[in-house]
C-alpha cells in the first residue's frame, strides 16, 4: 500500500535512535492488518489519530488546501518536474516564514452557523438534537 511505502520511507530517513510520532486521520487505510503488522514490527512508530468527523480541526488539511489553491490550481506547469520544483519552492518559502491559520469566528459564531445549517437540513436546531440524544440515552 501507499501508506506502508510512506512509513518505510520515514523509517529509512529518520535516524534509528529516534521515535517517530505520526498524526493521521482515521482513514481506514491507516489501520489495515498489513499496517498494524508493520507497526508492531516497528515499535518506535507511534500513531495518533484525529477524531472521526473532525476534519475541520485538521489544520494540515487547510495547509494542503492552501498549497493547492496557490500552486496547483493557479499554476501553468509544463511538466511534473516543473510542478514539483514550484511546490518545493513554495514549501521552502512557507517554512522560512510560516503564517499561522487563525480562527476568524468565535466558537459561538461557529455553533450558531452550524445550528442554522442543521435547522435547514433536519428541521431541528443543534440544541433540539442534543436534547433528543440526551433523552434517548436515558439521562
Amino acid at each position: 500500500t501507499e501508506f506502508k511505502k510512506f512509513l518505510a520511507t520515514i523509517d529509512k530517513t529518520v535516524p534509528e535512535g529516534l521515535d517517530v510520532y505520526i498524526v493521521a486521520d482515521n482513514y481506514g487505510t491507516h489501520k489495515t492488518p498489513a499496517i498494524k503488522a508493520w507497526l508492531a514490527k516497528h515499535p518506535r512508530f507511534h500513531m495518533h489519530f484525529t477524531p472521526t468527523g473532525s476534519s475541520w480541526l485538521n489544520q494540515v488539511e487547510r495547509w494542503f488546501a492552501h498549497l493547492t489553491e496557490q500552486k496547483i490550481r493557479r499554476g501553468t506547469h509544463k511538466s511534473v518536474q516543473a510542478l514539483e520544483a514550484d511546490i518545493r519552492a513554495w514549501v521552502k518559502s512557507w517554512n522560512d516564514d510560516p503564517k499561522p491559520f487563525v480562527w476568524k469566528k468565535t466558537a459561538d459564531e461557529i455553533l450558531d452557523s452550524l445550528s442554522r445549517y442543521l435547522q435547514r437540513i433536519t428541521g431541528q436546531t443543534a440544541r433540539d438534537q442534543l436534547k433528543q440524544r440526551i433523552s434517548e440515552a436515558g439521562h
